[in-house]
């Protein structure tokens, strides 16, 4: 290739591309060019600090599949508009950093050891109680981050939640506003309703109207943004075939896992403690009062039993049971591994007291044979080489397919066979199209505008992927035919819910002035009565209810007031406000819990106000 550009650099061709430079920088100037250069890869600067386009494409795959786990598995991706998502994600990282600026101005830190025990106190990395690693890496893996990208996405969550807890917990609110809140909410309402059903079959939708709908919402009704991989799947059980381990290897184990075997000693003791009652004279003297009983010939059972002081062993006898060497204090050991069978100690001082120990008896370590544990040794031995060799090649992979234009080479070279995915779009599909490293990987400029192969991607710690492009399946508008019929109901609803709208208008202001009857029928419906109805009671619909609470306050009994509201079926409802009763007087308690809810309302209010202010004395550029 570059001998080519060397051969034409003298002709047409070269002259042709060298006079559009020239006019391009005349026209723009050289810092423009370099600029659109330099800044290809960005998607923000905020204050001088970069927003790239891969954490941006990472934002908005995220932000993706929140709203299509929102939505639910019917609802088509189609119907998202990117350019919004985008938008929407861009501004979220441009906050994220702002916010991220203000706690460094104010200060704010957090600690890497903090950091780590966050991390281990955190549920969703334990299993039965306790951190695990292979837990946390599970978990993290499917939210697309690496070990060292969470701990810093986690450590920037924590120092903005530092900065958003320093402002919101300096809000307070005072006595009258938090009884003027207890008033409202403590304030029940009288009303009467009636319900009109849709029905949107019986509205006629024309075919115009539909080809109307559709051309003017012709974004709404695309296919999805796709793409088709191949790929390269690198597994570490693969490896396991292909690595011996000699008889002298595993003798070599064996002889250093028999090595720590260690016969077992069956112990039983007398305590006397030391503590703020008793002092060391006394409880020496108590313990040598013990042993002088002891030699008359009276039972070390029955002696624990009366007079030892440790609760766990004290009604066994003393009993401890067999232990190995490293379990106890190391004085009470060497006195326990210096008996013989069924002989009583001297006493023994530890940190606990003083102690009589008695050799129960001796377990010697059962050594198993070489024969027995040979698969076993073989299976570590392999499972270690295995390891390293699977770092290895791995290495190999990312480094072949860093140099190759596909990825028939590396697959060649390391005796692997190219597959290819069904399609999939930026929500995921099935398999390793699920991984959202892929899907971030593949809907990569690198990737998908570029044509390069992937680095190596890791879907777990058994499994290594590269990939690469193979066709890529932008929107395309769908046919009007195949979204007619949805076009035809959701315009049928609209013009039921219109049309019941526009009768409910005309009641309205016939029940207002008079010329309608206040308590007469309506189409076959009759006047619902609810009375003393709170703002949070059950059986009756959240829109209905807040549109009740909504309504201004009668202004006598005999003049009631009217409002409507349209549910979420489509339906309407004419709602007849009779009257407001006040509460009762809040309690203490109560009053203790509105005034949390208005600080930390407050204090919510009072971070948005501080973001804005951040926002408007910054310098952004988005690119």
């Amino acid at each position: 290739m570059l001998q080519n550009i060397r051969d034409n650099s003298q002709g047409w061709i070269a002259k042709t591309i060298i006079g559009l430079i020239v006019v391009l920088m005349a026209l723009t100037g050289f810092d423009a060019i370099f600029q659109a250069t330099n800044h290809s890869q960005d998607a923000a600067k905020v204050n001088g600090q970069t927003i790239s386009q891969n954490e941006l494409s990472q934002a908005v795959d995220m932000q993706r599949r929140q709203l299509l786990q929102q939505l639910g598995k019917d609802f088509d991706p189609a119907m998202l508009d990117e350019k919004m998502l985008r938008e929407a994600a861009l501004k979220g990282l441009i906050d994220r950093k702002l916010l991220l600026q203000g706690a460094e101005d104010a200060k704010f830190s957090f600690s890497e050891a903090a950091l780590d025990q966050l991390i281990l106190q955190t549920p969703e990395f334990q299993v039965d109680g306790k951190f695990s690693a292979d837990r946390f890496d599970q978990v993290i893996r499917q939210m697309g981050y690496g070990r060292l990208q969470f701990r810093e996405m986690l450590a920037q969550e924590m120092l903005i939640g530092q900065l958003r807890t320093g402002l919101a917990g300096s809000s307070f609110v005072t006595d009258q506003q938090v009884e003027a809140f207890a008033r409202l909410e403590k304030q029940t309402r009288d009303f009467a309703s009636l319900t009109f059903k849709a029905d949107p079959s019986s509205v006629k939708v024309g075919d115009d109207e539909i080809k109307a709908h559709y051309d003017q919402h012709a974004k709404e009704f695309m296919t999805p943004d796709q793409v088709v991989i191949d790929y390269i799947e690198l597994k570490k059980s693969a490896y396991f075939d292909q690595v011996n381990v000699s008889d002298d290897q595993l003798k070599a184990l064996y002889e250093k896992e028999i090595a720590n075997l260690a016969e077992q000693r069956h112990a039983a003791h007398i305590l006397v403690e030391v503590n703020d009652k008793v002092s060391d004279e006394q409880a020496k003297a108590r313990i040598e009062e013990i042993q002088q009983r002891l030699a008359k010939g009276e039972d070390f059972a029955a002696l624990a039993k009366e007079f030892s002081q440790d609760p766990g062993s004290a009604s066994n006898g003393g009993d401890l049971g067999f232990a190995g060497q490293g379990v106890y204090d190391p004085a009470f050991e060497d006195a326990l591994y210096s008996l013989n069978q069924d002989q009583v100690s001297a006493p023994v001082k530890t940190e606990f007291g003083y102690h009589l120990i008695k050799l129960l008896g001796v377990e010697a370590p059962e050594v198993p044979t070489f024969a027995s544990l040979k698969e076993k040794l073989s299976r570590e031995l392999k499972t270690q080489q295995v390891e390293q060799r699977f770092v290895e090649v791995t290495k190999q992979l990312e480094d072949s397919a860093f140099e190759a234009s596909d990825l028939a080479q590396p697959a060649q070279e390391l005796g692997l066979k190219a597959q290819t995915s069904a399609p999939f779009g930026r929500e995921g599909g099935e398999g390793i199209t699920a991984n959202r490293a892929v899907i971030q990987a593949a809907f990569s400029e690198e990737v998908l505008d570029e044509g390069s192969n992937s680095t190596a991607i890791e879907l777990d710690p058994e499994t290594v992927v590269v990939l690469r492009a193979k066709e890529h399946r932008k929107p395309e508008q769908l046919p009007l035919e195949s979204v007619a019929e949805s076009i035809r109901g959701q315009l049928a609803k609209e013009k039921a819910t219109a049309e019941l709208k526009t009768k409910a208008d005309k009641l309205i202001a016939g029940l207002g002035d008079g010329s309608i009857a206040e308590n007469a029928a309506h189409d076959g419906q009759t006047w619902k009565l609810q009375e003393a109805v709170t703002r949070a009671q059950e059986g009756i619909d959240p829109a209905e209810l807040q549109a009740v609470f909504r309504l201004s306050k009668p202004q006598a009994k005999d003049k009631p007031a009217y409002g409507s509201v349209v549910l979420g079926d489509g339906s309407l409802v004419v709602l007849q406000l009779k009257g407001v009763n006040e509460g009762a007087a809040a309690t203490d308690e109560e009053k203790q819990q509105i005034r949390r809810y208005l600080a930390s309302r407050a204090g919510q209010q009072d971070f948005a106000a501080y973001r804005k202010q951040l926002e408007a004395s910054a310098d952004i550029t988005r690119y």
